[in-house]
């Protein structure tokens, strides 16, 4: 299983030292050499955003996973993986790595998510990639019980052009979980049906806050109706919604 020639480059949106990215990287050892170049702090929300008009910096941190390079940046997780890909990690990543997100990416959210959006990245610089995301929860079991044989059977698997595997862990007990179900299709559906309060400003300006309720209700085949159902799931998704 391990390709000590294999080079497995990870980053996400919610900081290097986030719990997702440190459990992913533990387990992704298994596959080859790993580096990190991930943002120093929460960058979630920032879909595929680039650095163009202004200089950011990059620096090498003391990662808790031993034999893993790891490099903060302060920046966008698009740009982690840019200079990743283009100065930092030796001969270029073989696969590109965006997780574990601290929430679920799926249907029309995957169009805001910066996990998707540095896998997106990775597709535009021609390297394969994998998005993982899981439910908002203290409880991992089910991504803890499923990441290894998911990494096992997609980090090698074609994708389509264009394309990422986009897989999403519910945030259920092990118990709760029905399985996984592949082939997911990106809901249209809304995740989060999104409206904004109003308030006036102290300038006589409006301050604006987003205020999204959930949607519990989803199309069969879809990876919304997936995760709601408690089951894990996998699909291609693209950034052209």
């Amino acid at each position: 299983m391990f390709d000590m020639a294999r080079k497995i480059l990870i980053t996400n949106d919610d900081g290097i030292f986030a719990d997702g990215l440190i459990r992913l990287a533990e387990v992704a050892k298994d596959f080859g050499e790993v580096w990190v170049v991930a943002p120093e702090s929460q960058r979630s929300g920032a879909s595929h955003s680039v650095t163009l008009h202004e200089s950011f910096k990059a620096w090498k941190v003391d990662f808790p996973i031993e034999g893993v390079q790891a490099y903060a940046c302060d920046a966008m997780p698009s740009d982690c993986v840019r200079i990743g890909v283009l100065n930092i990690v030796p001969g270029k990543p073989d696969v590109i790595l965006s997780g574990i997100n601290n929430g679920f990416n799926v249907a029309t959210d995957i169009q805001y998510s910066a996990t998707a959006g540095a896998a997106f990245e990775a597709v535009f610089q021609k390297i394969p990639a994998i998005a993982f995301s899981e439910g908002y929860s203290d409880c991992h079991e089910v991504t803890d019980r499923f990441l290894k044989e998911i990494m096992e059977e997609y980090i090698d698997k074609p994708l389509s052009v264009g394309k990422i595997w986009n897989v999403n862990f519910p945030g259920c007990k092990l118990s709760e979980c029905k399985g996984i179900l592949a082939d997911r299709t990106v809901s249209d559906d809304e995740f989060y049906k999104d409206s904004y309060t109003e308030t006036p400003g102290p300038d006589g300006k409006t301050i604006y806050m987003v205020d999204g309720q959930r949607n519990w209700e989803a199309t069969e085949g879809t990876d919304l109706k997936a995760v709601l159902d408690n089951y894990v799931s996998i699909g291609q998704a693209t950034n052209i919604m």
